[in-house]
């Protein structure tokens, strides 16, 4: 690992070592996902996967100073591997990844000022999470699956757009039983919930993200009546413009 006196110190050198830190960890839960599972044996000790600066991965024990140089990732993630699915493992893996490549990332930036620190985290939300990568969930902002063939929900867009706005809303939100399988990994932007078929859900218009109609107080009747739907993020962001 890097000392600490040739840490990055701009934005631009840290979000540098975050995504190749990021990428190595990629690497290691999708192409070399065989012997990345191998490593984490039950029978050996505390192990921890970790990101290096030059895009590689390594399944080690932890540093034995304390503290340690840089915030360690989670211990011992193999004594549930055979314990687990394969995927749910490493979904949870990623999971503690992500939030190690954070803290390693904020612990480089804790003397950035907070324009500096908002610019960051901007930087590292632009990319797809560990956890979205592993678990072959998509990033929200992309949608994808929303423009392509979802029938329940490219309804409830019409119907806020004013093409079927004599549509029985009652109908909009039983129609989202159809496509529960095929849009079942899209997270609600509120609570971070799992898309249901037995709610009703709502897209807004500007960000593109999809809300359980109640994390926004919005019923099928209400939303027929919306022209445009922003969500409150959205409205609060314009708001200060």
């Amino acid at each position: 690992m890097a000392s600490i006196s040739s840490s990055p110190r701009s934005v631009e050198d840290i979000f540098k070592d975050y995504n190749a830190r990021r990428t190595g960890l990629v690497r290691a839960l999708t192409y070399d996902v065989d012997e990345f599972y191998s490593l984490c044996d039950p029978e050996k000790e505390n192990l921890c996967l970790y990101g290096h600066p030059n895009e590689s991965w390594e399944v080690t024990l932890p540093a034995e100073e304390v503290p340690s140089e840089l915030p360690e990732p989670a211990l011992g993630i193999n004594f549930a591997r055979d314990g687990m699915k394969r995927r749910d493992w490493l979904s949870l893996v990623a999971v503690h990844s992500d939030c190690w490549l954070l803290s390693v990332a904020f612990y480089f930036g804790a003397q950035l000022n907070r324009n500096e620190r908002k610019r960051l985290f901007s930087m590292i939300n632009d990319l797809p999470t560990l956890f979205e990568v592993a678990s072959g969930r998509k990033a929200v902002k992309d949608k994808p699956s929303m423009d392509s063939g979802s029938k329940s929900r490219n309804s409830t867009k019409r119907s806020l757009d004013g093409s079927t706005r004599n549509s029985n809303p009652k109908l909009l939100e039983e129609s989202y039983g159809e496509d529960e399988d095929e849009h079942g990994d899209t997270l609600c932007g509120s609570c971070g919930g799992n898309y249901n078929a037995d709610e009703f859900w709502i897209g807004c218009d500007i960000c593109e993200r999809w809300y359980h109609g109640k994390c926004v107080r919005i019923t099928p009747a209400k939303a027929e009546n919306i022209k445009q739907y922003k969500c409150p993020s959205c409205s609060t962001k314009r708001g200060r413009l």
